[in-house]
């Protein structure tokens, strides 16, 4: 079983790598952009056939290792 998880920073947290890149690109000549945030991905498979089991587990790996909850959001999804 595989599932993604998708880090960012919370919306009202400052992303000054993200506004690097953002500046980078419209120097690039990429004018239209908005805004950009950058965050973290991690992809994680498990020998495991109980969903709510497994889910349980990455939200616990989430929560005490991958994600600071003070400043950032995530959100997993099962990879078909």
């Amino acid at each position: 079983m595989k599932f993604s998880i998708t880090i960012t920073l919370k919306k009202d947290v400052l992303d000054p790598q993200g506004k690097v890149v953002q500046n980078t690109l419209q120097n690039l000549n990429f004018k239209n952009l908005k805004n950009i945030r950058q965050g973290k991905y991690f992809e994680i498979e498990v020998n495991n056939d109980d969903q709510k089991d497994v889910e349980k587990k990455i939200d616990e790996m989430c929560k005490k290792l991958l994600v600071n909850l003070i400043i950032e959001d995530y959100k997993i999804n099962k990879i078909s």
